[in-house]
């Protein structure tokens, strides 16, 4: 796993998920679920963790089709 892919803030993906086109639909007890027209699943964070697992970054940016570097160079540029 890239070193930095651990330790994303909770704020900033879900800063990046909106750059992305997400939208939040719901929040059901701690885990939020976002989706776009385009992913046959939604995306899930669980709100009380932050940061969020790297685990859990990588299956959600494998589930938007997106690779590490989409999110390292967001993450970069979001200043």
């Amino acid at each position: 796993m890239s070193q930095s892919l651990k330790n994303i803030g909770l704020k900033d993906f879900q800063r990046f998920l909106l750059h992305q086109g997400l939208t939040r639909i719901r929040t059901k007890g701690s885990h939020e679920i976002w989706s776009r027209k385009d992913l046959t699943r939604p995306v899930i964070i669980q709100a009380s963790k932050d940061p969020i697992p790297g685990f859990i970054v990588k299956n959600n940016l494998r589930t938007m089709g997106l690779k590490d570097e989409d999110l390292i160079r967001f993450l970069r540029n979001k200043n």
